[in-house]
């Protein structure tokens, strides 16, 4: 076994995606100012940003968007893809461009050092005929499962992810009710016994 698949091996954890802004895009709409939106791409999981805020010039998003990885997603997700899409008024969404920025690295020093932040930083944005046209400016963290003392730190971001996946998921409810059971279970056999 090299480094690099023992490396995979250990990795997994939470993976944070700031989607900042874009400058210099193409504007697909014939009339209208544009609405633009993010697609964001990490292995099997997609997140959608909001439509932007600010001018066609510079469209804003400020969004932050968590992708909780296993050890798989970890092992096969080495490209972060952001696809920007124009809602027009008469089509579903108009492809603008997008960056596929590799995240591999991210991933695995911050396995290795327990957290890493990559402050933002512009991107550029590849066209349908693979020509460059303006930029997408993203930053991101990555904190590994195993560290504990950012567990410690900062429980409220994780509590907070973590109730808002259990609640939302098939696998949340079955959780809570074989819990409920367990526990009525218990507290009823050991009523009977006293």
């Amino acid at each position: 076994m090299n480094f690099l698949e023992k490396n995979h091996r250990m990795m997994r954890g939470i993976l944070e995606v700031l989607v900042v802004n874009a400058k210099g895009i193409i504007h697909t709409n014939l009339v209208g100012t544009p609405s633009y939106y993010v697609i964001i791409e990490c292995g099997t999981q997609t997140r959608i940003t909001k439509v932007s805020s600010g001018k066609h010039e510079k469209p804003r998003w400020n969004e932050k968007f968590i992708f909780d990885l296993s050890e798989f997603d970890c092992k096969n997700s080495t490209y972060l893809k952001c696809r920007i899409m124009d809602k027009e008024l008469f089509r579903n969404a108009g492809f603008v461009g997008e960056a596929k920025i590799f995240i591999g690295g991210i991933l695995m020093e911050g396995s290795e050092q327990g957290d890493i932040e990559i402050e933002p930083a512009a991107y550029n944005v590849v066209l349908q005929d693979h020509t460059y046209k303006g930029q997408i400016k993203i930053g991101f963290k990555f904190i590994a499962n195993n560290n504990e003392k950012y567990l410690m730190e900062k429980p409220d971001q994780f509590k907070a992810f973590e109730k808002k996946e259990s609640s939302n998921s098939i696998f949340g409810w079955i959780w809570r009710i074989s819990l409920w059971k367990i526990l009525f279970f218990c507290q009823h056999k050991t009523s009977k016994t006293h």
